[in-house]
């Protein structure tokens, strides 16, 4: 088993690994810029180290990574998500040091990262994928042909995208001759590549993804899936475990697509396979995640299986504990990315000081976050502050709870998200578990949101008067 860890990340994951750092025996060693020098994981893991006073380009710097888990005797680096954990530099630089990279091995990053390579090794391997370009464009009239021989709507999207990001919808030749020189610019400024490729756009379509996990030892499972379609602009909000849109014939079906995925590319560790579903119900490969997912979370609530537990264990050459006939899910969990954002003022940033915080608890609630009363928001980073995981038997009793859990939570001294999810919560097309990625563009009005201050709410708030007011 390994015995330290160097974590190459900040915030919410941050925490969620040194946890299982701590469960496991295992020491964490945390990095951090000085904007996040009074950061929540600095102060939890055993070993924290400053790796610069820029913002970003330490958490993104290769080497300097390497080298710190070398010089800090550690026997893995764990990427969590975002910043270098789809680099497959990374992955090569910690196998070059005598480092484990808590992750797929280099070559399948790789692999899987260039979305045209996935498509043709998904072809290969038998899977669904939406029709579109063979490979990468080289000029804007041979996206005009390909958009031509399958007809608009397309996406033109970039090769190494990923998180939204370096992908448009174009309806007309007039979008794609317009969209394309962004999407190349895009590309090259956000994922080093100005490569894109184009494939058919789906309409509205439902975003099903499927959690899997795979060993050194042959050994590869799913653990069902979960349902991402209330999203904006590509980014997601709320994720649902397990879709309540599927049949079980369509859940066991899409599962071992997944399987067969991880299978064809010689997979290890915990990845996500993404597809898309139309109204016709067939589905699409869309693409491979090759790292932890944010929302990793509900999948954990409903099979009881600790996914960065079995990420460090697989990594450290371990078999699976589990065969895939003893996952068992159990009822449902919903995951609310509660974000530093004022959707009425078009979902802008809204960085600052937490004035008070309180998590909200009970049954079936849980609450992954690295923010803390007095805590200082730093502007340099993503919006997202706090996921709050709710569950229970039904799909009606998981929405009730989550609208309590929402209420419940105390945030205050920003805007967020919260009571933009409770009046999803309340549409009757969300309850009905009938929705699709058109959901949030679809209803405009949920925006419109007037909440009066809550009895605790107003409570809290004089408590906090009275508490600056006296020194307490």
């Amino acid at each position: 088993m390994l015995r330290k860890i160097l974590i190459a990340n900040r915030g919410e994951i941050a925490v969620r690994i040194i946890r299982a750092c701590a469960e496991m025996g295992i020491r964490s060693v945390a990095i951090y810029s000085e904007a996040d020098r009074f950061a929540l994981h600095v102060k939890k893991a055993d070993e924290s180290y400053c790796i610069g006073s820029e913002p970003v380009a330490g958490y993104l710097n290769v080497y300097g990574l390497v080298n710190l888990a070398a010089a800090t005797g550690c026997d893995a680096i764990h990427p969590g998500y975002g910043f270098l954990s789809e680099n497959a530099q990374f992955a090569k630089a910690c196998a070059d040091r005598g480092l484990i990279f808590i992750g797929p091995a280099a070559e399948v990053i790789e692999r899987m990262g260039d979305k045209t390579e996935a498509r043709k090794a998904m072809i290969a391997a038998g899977l669904p994928v939406t029709p579109g370009s063979a490979g990468n464009l080289d000029t804007v009239d041979e996206a005009l042909e390909v958009a031509e021989a399958i007809g608009y709507p397309v996406m033109l999207k970039a090769t190494s995208g990923g998180g939204g990001r370096g992908i448009r919808r174009c309806d007309s030749a007039e979008e794609l001759r317009r969209n394309y020189d962004r999407v190349i610019s895009e590309a090259g400024k956000a994922f080093g590549r100005a490569e894109v490729f184009l494939e058919k756009c789906i309409v509205n379509p439902r975003h099903i993804e499927v959690q899997v996990l795979a060993d050194q030892h042959g050994n590869t499972i799913h653990l069902y899936e979960r349902d991402c379609s209330i999203q904006r602009r590509n980014q997601k909000l709320i994720e649902i475990a397990p879709s309540p849109q599927l049949g079980e014939a369509q859940r066991q079906y899409i599962g071992g697509l997944a399987v067969l995925a991880a299978k064809a590319v010689g997979y290890t560790n915990a990845g996500t396979v993404e597809f898309l579903l139309d109204d016709q119900d067939r589905f699409y490969f869309m693409e491979m995640n090759t790292r932890v997912q944010v929302e990793h979370t509900i999948t954990e609530t409903i099979t009881g299986v600790d996914i960065v537990e079995e990420q460090i264990r697989v990594a450290a050459g371990l078999p699976l504990r589990f065969r895939q006939e003893e996952i068992r899910r159990r009822g449902y969990a919903i995951q609310f990315r509660v974000n530093a954002e004022d959707p009425q003022n078009n979902f802008l940033p809204s960085f600052g000081r937490i004035s008070r915080y309180y998590a909200p608890g009970g049954p079936g609630v849980r609450t992954d976050t690295a923010i803390y009363t007095g805590y200082e928001i730093p502007p340099f980073y993503d919006s997202m502050l706090a996921k709050v995981i709710v569950s229970a038997l039904s799909w009606e009793d998981a929405i009730k709870r989550g609208e309590r859990a929402l209420r419940d939570m105390g945030l205050f001294g920003i805007k967020t998200t919260i009571p933009y999810y409770l009046e999803i919560l309340r549409h009757p097309e969300f309850r009905s578990g009938q929705f699709d990625t058109g959901f949030v563009e679809k209803h405009p009005e949920l925006i419109h949101y007037s909440h009066k201050p809550r009895p605790e709410v107003l409570a809290s708030v004089i408590a906090a008067a009275m508490a600056a007011h006296t020194g307490l």
